[in-house]
Order: structure tokens, then sequence, then C-alpha cells
């Protein structure tokens, strides 16, 4: 079962993908998670890594899809896996296609979490206080989504015009426990691929 699950900052995408990952027992893919992996990793591609973010550079999609494409054919994935947070632009959602394409794999389903930026903003200030982090100011917040907004949401558009029979949308304002029911109920009826 391969799932991509789409979301902005704050629709709880990290949770549920943790939960539905539970569910299937395939991995959960965050691209952070993969990020931080492979720099514990002693090759190449860990040290150029290295350099990378101690320099405070974004990593490349060539970096970035060379990761996550290592990291989808390992042993670990071999029965499926969720991505979240990644493919993040057009450009790295058309090297997953080719990608897939070559390796005759297909998507099982593709999942977008949405929800209104007022409650992404109420959400994220209430779960910094909780959490005391610094990286959740309004601006941050505001920025983050803008981005989301600029760079993930077409992507999201375009997987939904691409295929439509497995694209689902989740109203994210639910709860966490009717927005994980409804993620189960189409992991159950999607095609294991």
């Amino acid at each position: 079962m391969k799932i991509i699950l789409f979301g902005p900052p704050g629709a709880g995408k990290g949770t549920q993908a943790k939960l539905l990952s539970s569910y299937l027992t395939i991995p959960h893919l965050s691209t952070g998670e993969i990020l931080r992996s492979k720099l514990d990793d002693k090759d190449e591609m860990s040290l150029n890594l290295k350099n990378i973010i101690s320099s405070g550079n974004l990593v490349s999609d060539k970096i970035l899809n060379q990761i996550v494409s290592e990291k989808i054919l390992s042993e670990k994935c071999k029965n499926g896996f969720i991505l979240d947070g990644y493919p993040r632009t057009i450009a790295q959602s058309n090297y997953l296609n080719s990608f897939f394409n070559e390796n005759n794999f297909d998507f099982s389903s593709i999942l977008n979490i949405k929800i209104d930026e007022k409650t992404i903003e109420y959400r994220i200030i209430n779960r910094s206080k909780i959490e005391t982090r610094d990286d959740d100011s309004l601006n941050v917040i505001r920025n983050r989504i803008k981005t989301y907004n600029n760079e993930t949401l077409p992507v999201t558009q375009f997987y939904s015009e691409k295929y439509p029979s497995i694209f689902h949308e989740i109203n994210g304002e639910q709860k966490i426990e009717k927005i994980q029911s409804e993620l189960i109920n189409i992991a159950k009826n999607a095609k294991i691929s």
C-alpha cells in the first residue's frame, strides 16, 4: 500500500500518518525523519547532507529525491509506506511519478487533509504554548501557510486531477478520532499496490 498524505502545517498530518502507519503496519516516511536518519549513514550523501544543513541551506530536490527513492526501495518499505511532507513541489511530484513508473509502482491512495487557515493559526499557537516552541509565532505560521499555498497546494491540485479515483479530501476541522476513522475506511477500500 503506497499512500501520500497532504495537508497544510497544523492540519495534524504527522499525527494521522503515525496512527495510520500503526494501523496498516507500514512505515510512515516523513521528510524530516528521512533526512535525519540519512545523517546517521556513513556515506558520501550523508556527509554532503550534513554540510548543507549545517550551513543553513535547503536540501535540493536532486538530493531529496535520491534519498526518498532509496528509502522507498528499501526492504523496510517493501509492503508499502505513507509519504508525509513529500512531494512538496511540482518538480518533486514529476520526479516521484517518473520513479513510480520506472519501478512499476502504483499509488493506493492520495489523501489531503483540508483545514481553514484561522484554525491552523489557532492550533499552532496553542501547540506552541503547550510545547513552548519558538518557531510557532504568528508571522512564522503565516509564512509557512503562504509557502504551503504557493508550493504544495498546486501539487495537491495536480494529483486530484491526475488521480481523481484515488484522491480523497478529509475535513481536518473534525476530531482526531473522526479523521482517523475516515482515513482507515479509505485505506481499507484502497487497492493494494
